[in-house]
């Protein structure tokens, strides 16, 4: 996708990617490893574990399947295991969403600095951007980085503030009900391209659209100046 350009005066003051179901196609490799690991224990996953699996810190995740599976370990040697079945599906698999890298392109081409925002833990993220590329991000945030990750504010929060810029000036991209509450937590405006059937909270800073292929930067510009009202 080429976009076409628009006055800089118009532009976002940047754009800040979620990783996991956004720009990468890592969600079911995240529910693949985390029902893998519940079956180590009998476990079953099933669509009421959806939102306490996808779109969250392994953590998180963790301390859900310990809460409701009286069979398991400890909640570090779950997260443990869940972390090392996930880099192992990552490391062979990683696959760039449609539209992703086309986007990436143009707001590089119109000189919009761009952040990397997730809450997966910092090996994954490295690993996803050997294929993905370092050169398309200014700034990096992965889950060690704050004290709290998703469905709280600080990861875009840390990453305006690494930017020197006010959240509200920015637009998060993001794919997971968690995702979206936490950039809206943190006053960016919100382009959501869900990767699950899970009800992306409503808000009035917040798009909705199928694929990034239907995104360019005269929509992200447009975004950011409702922000702005």
């Amino acid at each position: 996708m080429t976009a076409p350009m628009v006055p800089g005066s118009l532009l976002p003051a940047a754009v800040l990617f979620d990783m996991d179901g956004t720009l990468v196609d890592t969600e079911h490799l995240w529910w693949e490893a985390t029902a893998e690991v519940a079956a180590g224990f009998g476990r079953t996953l099933d669509d009421a574990d959806v939102p306490e699996v996808l779109g969250h810190a392994v953590e998180h995740t963790a301390a859900h399947l310990h809460r409701t599976s009286p069979r398991t370990p400890g909640e570090a040697a779950l997260a443990a295991r869940l972390s090392a079945a996930f880099t192992a599906r990552v490391r062979e698999q990683v696959v760039p969403r449609p539209g992703a890298l086309d986007l990436l392109t143009a707001l590089r081409a119109a000189a919009v600095p761009t952040a990397l925002v997730s809450a997966s833990p910092r090996a994954v993220v490295d690993l996803v951007l050997r294929t993905l590329g370092t050169e398309w991000f200014t700034v990096t945030v992965a889950a060690e980085d704050t004290e709290h990750t998703k469905p709280e504010p600080d990861p875009y929060l840390a990453a305006a503030a690494h930017l020197g810029l006010d959240p509200a000036d920015c637009v998060a991209v993001e794919d997971t009900p968690t995702g979206v509450a936490s950039a809206q937590a943190a006053g960016c405006a919100v382009l959501a391209v869900p990767s699950s059937d899970a009800a992306i909270p409503a808000g009035a800073r917040t798009t909705l659209l199928a694929s990034l292929l239907q995104a360019d930067v005269p929509l992200l510009a447009a975004l950011a100046a409702r922000n702005a009202e």
